[in-house]
This record gives structure tokens, C-alpha cells and sequence, in this order.
């Protein structure tokens, strides 16, 4: 095969056009998304104004009843809601687009985006009745509604499913394509979707297992310890979902947005796969101050935490140099003047490009997090959520924002409402988010505690005000942003049809070095996903094994209205 055969080409630059249908199918997904990100952004605010003394739930009762059930909610729709069903059709959208094809078996996709609805609807039940205010760790012994465990199994189950769906229209790809290395935005999106299915399998575990026979009466009580093993073994690599769609983006449409090229398709494929290997086998480092855990095993996780941050400057040096290249084709000069030539007016490449600068510091407070001895002076205090918040809710959030300004009316057929609204929420949430989440990692370090209402507390120093007042300031600021974002998305899909010309296509970009000359094993999925596999057995599976066989069902929870 030579790198001009047309089989080679459909690699680079699929013509596929998605059909009406499949617009409508992933349009489904992001309308779910983006109306969980709405709902749960009004909540948000309500927690960070009563950091300064301004409680609001008074005035929304008896609908709402109290902080932590909008705590609850805010995690549990922002965290869980939008990001899963934002990324199970952006993959929809990656795999059909990036293969050139539709998807083999579409009734497989169609049963596991209903399967998720389903579960969101059993889970929003409790959640708004408030017979499920447990956070969105749900640790026990806290304890909620069956219909909370159960709906929250059926939307995992569900992306499950949908990832079949993946797997399947990959595997018929590649028998018309035998040789060709497979389009890079499908084989991020079918990568993240494997890890996915082999994080949760620690949440199904615990729900199943555990949870729902506890919530139906068949058990008398739970095990908190285990509970928690189980939970971070999905919780951390629950980041890695959220955030390789994101790099998915910066990696293979970004540079294309810029007018450039990816830098390099191997080191794209690398990254992946070592987010593969190694963002599972790493929860221990969020027990650091679980007694049952013994320190082999924490020192042991805390090192292949370590080994994330790999990826993560792969990621890094490939994305800048894809950028730098587009913004010097573009006139750029300088070591970092180049940066000034980027497409800055373009609010979903501003977007992303924000969300970026900020990730840079989530990242670096990440290896904080994960250090033992740095750890235990800002473990469960006000530094963690400021942290996620740079992370999840900004270089995720944010750049799936960005995404939608071009695929919303791509899949619409509608153009952009408000450019420079766009632009004015992009930075809005920059510079809110600065504030809010500069003022909650210095309150952390001055040793506030997370999950509480500091507006009500007796023990407040006096030196926490100021920072207090800052988390409140950059709540209003951010309440604004999300504001912005949804009004843009309303009047875009009001808007009229433009003309099939005016219409935004997928930015999809092209390697400098041409995608068949990547080595071949960096595009076999075989391999990798059994070195996953041994890692996460050697990494958990004598720990597990001890804790199972030791388990002791001995906590009976708290009633589920304990607020």
C-alpha cells in the first residue's frame, strides 16, 4: 500500500456525511448534556454565595431543602450527567465521522442512550425528592433511595452498551481496511469508551453488590471501607473519561481549527494508551487516611499516579507544537509572541485554548493531591474542590463549550448565534473561575474543610473572609457564564437554516507526518488491553481479595432525609 492509495486517504479524511437521523441521535445526547449542565449550574452558585453568609435556600423551599442537597445535585448532574452523555454522543460522533461510516448495528446505540435516559429519570426521582442527598460519591454510610443505586447502574450500563456499539463498527472498518491505521479522532474516542467500561466495572460492583441489597433490606449494612476501595477504583480514572474527549479535541480538530496540522500522530496514540494502562490503577492515593489500606499499597498507587503525568506532558509538548505550527503558517513570531497570531476571535478556539492555560495549574496541584506527606495538610479541605474545579470544570467543561459552538450547528444546520457573546462566555468563565478557584486552594490551605457550609459555620477565622468573599464573587461570575452559554444554545437552535455552504463542518485535522507511518503497534488494541488488564489485577487484586473475604457488613447508614 503507498501512502497515496485512496483506502490510505479515507484514514486522513473521511467523506462521510452524517444523515439526518444520525444528527437528530447525537443532538439527542448533547440536549440531555447541556440541559443537566443548566439545571446543575444554578446550584453551584447557591453553594459558593453561602461561602460568604448568603444562604438562598430559604427562599427556594420547600422545592429544594437544603445545602447539601444542591450540593448533591450539582455533583451528581454536572459531574456525572453532562459529561457522560456529552461524551457517549460525542464518540457517537467520532466514530461514525472519523471511520467514514455509520454505525453497523445503530440499534445498539439507540438501546444505550435510552437505557441511560431511563437511569438519569430513576436517578432525578430521589435526587429531587430529596431521599438521595448523599454527594455525588455517595459514600456510606449515607444512604439513598434504591431507585438512586439502581439509576445510576443503568446510565454505566447504558454507555456500556453504546460502547459495543463502538467496538463493533471499528471491527467491520477494519475488514475493509486491512493495513490502514485507523483515523485518529475514531481510535481516541473507542479508547476512552475500553477504559470507561474497565473503570466502572468498581462502581457496578459496588452498586450491585453491595448498595442495592442494602437499600432493598436485604442486607443489614455495608462496608464503608470497601465501598470507598470500590468507588475510587472508578473515581480517578472518572477524570481520564472526561478528559480524553477533550484531548481528542486539542489534539485532532484544534490544530485544524488553528490552520495547522497535528504535530505528531504517534505521540497522540501513545498518550492514549498510556491513559489506558495507567489512570485505573491508581484510586489508593484518594485513601491516603483510610486506616484498612496498608502503605505498600498506597505508596504503589501514589507511584503509577506519578506515571499519569507521563501522558500528560506528551500531551502537553504535542498540542503546543501543534498550535505553534498553525499560528507561525498563520505570522506568528517569537518563543511564545506566536501564541498572539492564534485564532483568539473564534470563540470555540478561544474556549479551549482557556480551558488549557487553566488545566496547566489543575494539573500541577494534581501531583499535590497525590503526594502523601503534601497530601494529608489539604486532604478534604477546601484546596480539593478548588483543584476539580480547574479540571473537570473547566479544562473539560470548558472545552466541551467550545466543541459545541461548532457542532451544534453543524448538527443543526444553523449558524453561531452571537460570536462575540460566545467569546464573552469563554472568558467570563475564565476569569471566574480564576477567582473562585484561587480563593478555594488558599482557604484549603489555610485548612477550611469541603462539603460544609462555611456561611453558617461558628468557627470561622477571621482570615478566611477575604477568600470566603472571592468564592462567592467568582460563583456570580460563573452563574453569568453559564447563562451566556445557554442562551447561545437556545438562540442557535431557533435560528434559522443557513445555506448548506454557511454551515460549520467538522475540523477535523490532518498530521504532519503522514498517519501510515505511525507504527502498527500503536494501532492494536489487543495488547494494550491486556497490559491494562494485568496491571489493574496486580494493583488491586490482593488488596480486594483481602478486603472481600474480610468484609464486614457492620454499618447500618443513616436514614436517607438525615439533612
Amino acid at each position: 500500500m503507498t501512502l497515496t492509495d485512496p483506502a490510505t486517504r479515507v484514514a486522513i479524511e473521511p467523506a462521510y456525511e452524517l444523515t439526518q437521523w444520525e444528527r437528530r441521535f447525537i443532538g439527542g445526547h448533547l440536549f440531555v448534556a447541556i440541559v443537566a449542565l443548566g439545571i446543575g449550574s444554578m446550584f453551584g452558585p447557591l453553594q459558593a454565595f453561602e461561602f460568604s453568609g448568603l444562604d438562598l435556600y430559604p427562599y427556594i423551599e420547600p422545592l429544594f431543602k437544603s445545602y447539601y442537597q444542591g450540593l448533591t445535585l450539582h455533583g451528581v448532574l454536572n459531574a456525572l450527567v453532562w459529561t457522560t452523555f456529552f461524551i457517549v454522543g460525542f464518540t457517537n460522533f467520532t466514530t461514525i465521522k472519523g471511520l467514514g461510516r455509520p454505525l453497523v448495528k445503530p440499534i445498539i446505540n439507540v438501546i444505550g442512550f435510552w437505557t441511560m435516559v431511563i437511569g438519569l429519570l430513576m436517578t432525578a426521582a430521589p435526587l429531587l425528592l430529596n431521599k438521595a442527598t448523599v454527594l455525588y460519591t455517595f459514600y456510606p454510610p449515607l444512604k439513598a433511595s434504591w431507585a438512586f443505586y439502581l439509576g445510576l447502574a443503568l446510565v454505566v450500563v447504558g454507555s456500556w452498551i453504546e460502547g459495543l456499539g463502538f467496538y463493533m463498527t471499528l471491527h467491520e472498518w477494519r475488514k475493509t481496511h486491512k493495513g490502514v491505521r485507523s483515523p485518529f479522532i475514531a481510535f481516541g474516542g473507542i479508547v476512552n469508551a475500553a477504559m470507561w467500561q474497565i473503570a466502572t466495572l468498581g462502581v457496578a460492583v459496588e452498586i450491585l453488590t453491595m448498595l442495592l441489597p442494602w437499600a432493598w433490606g436485604f442486607t443489614d449494612g455495608t462496608d464503608p471501607e470497601l465501598a470507598r476501595t470500590y468507588f475510587w477504583f472508578t473515581g480517578h480514572p472518572l477524570v481520564y473519561f472526561w478528559l480524553l474527549p477533550a484531548y481528542i479535541s486539542w489534539y485532532g480538530m484544534l490544530p485544524k481549527q488553528a490552520g495547522g496540522k497535528l504535530f505528531s500522530d504517534s505521540l497522540a496514540r501513545l498518550a492514549f494508551w498510556m491513559f489506558l494502562i495507567v489512570s485505573v490503577p491508581v484510586g489508593f492515593h484518594h485513601q491516603f487516611l483510610d486506616p484498612g489500606i496498608p502503605q505498600a499499597w498506597k505508596w504503589i498507587h501514589a507511584v503509577l499516579t506519578y506515571s499519569v503525568f507521563f501522558p500528560s506532558m506528551l500531551t502537553a509538548f504535542t498540542v503546543i507544537a501543534s498550535l505553534e505550527y498553525a499560528a507561525r503558517k498563520r505570522g506568528g513570531t517569537g518563543l511564545i509572541g506566536w501564541v498572539r497570531a492564534l485564532p483568539w476571535d473564534d470563540p470555540s478556539v478561544a474556549a479551549q485554548l482557556l480551558a488549557a492555560i487553566l488545566f496547566a495549574f489543575g494539573g500541577i496541584g494534581g501531583l499535590t493531591n497525590a503526594s502523601y506527606n503534601i497530601n494529608l495538610v489539604i486532604h478534604n479541605t477546601a484546596w480539593v474542590p478548588g483543584h476539580f474545579h480547574l479540571t473537570v470544570a473547566t479544562a473539560v467543561t470548558l472545552s466541551f463549550i467550545g466543541i459545541t459552538y461548532w457542532m451544534v450547528p453543524m448538527l443543526t444546520g444553523k449558524a453561531l448565534w452571537g460570536r462575540r457573546v460566545a467569546l464573552a462566555q469563554a472568558w467570563t468563565w475564565f476569569v471566574g473561575m480564576i477567582i473562585f478557584s484561587n480563593a478555594m486552594h488558599m482557604l484549603g490551605l489555610l485548612g477550611a474543610p469541603r462539603r460544609t457550609p462555611l456561611g453558617d459555620a461558628l468557627y470561622v477565622p477571621e482570615e478566611w473572609n477575604g477568600h470566603l468573599l472571592r468564592v462567592s464573587i467568582g460563583g456570580a461570575i460563573l452563574l453569568v457564564s453559564v447563562l451566556l452559554f445557554l442562551l447561545i444554545m437556545y438562540k442557535t437552535v431557533r435560528g434559522p437554516s443557513v445555506p448548506p455552504e454557511e454551515v460549520p463542518q467538522a475540523p477535523i485535522a490532518e498530521s504532519l507526518r503522514h498517519p501510515q507511518l505511525t507504527p502498527v503497534w500503536l494501532d492494536r488494541f489487543k495488547p494494550w488491553l491486556i497490559v491494562a488488564g494485568v496491571l489493574v489485577v496486580l494493583a488491586y487484586g490482593p488488596q480486594l481479595f483481602d478486603m472481600i473475604t474480610n468484609m464486614n457488613l457492620n454499618s447500618p447508614g443513616t436514614d436517607f432525609t438525615p439533612w
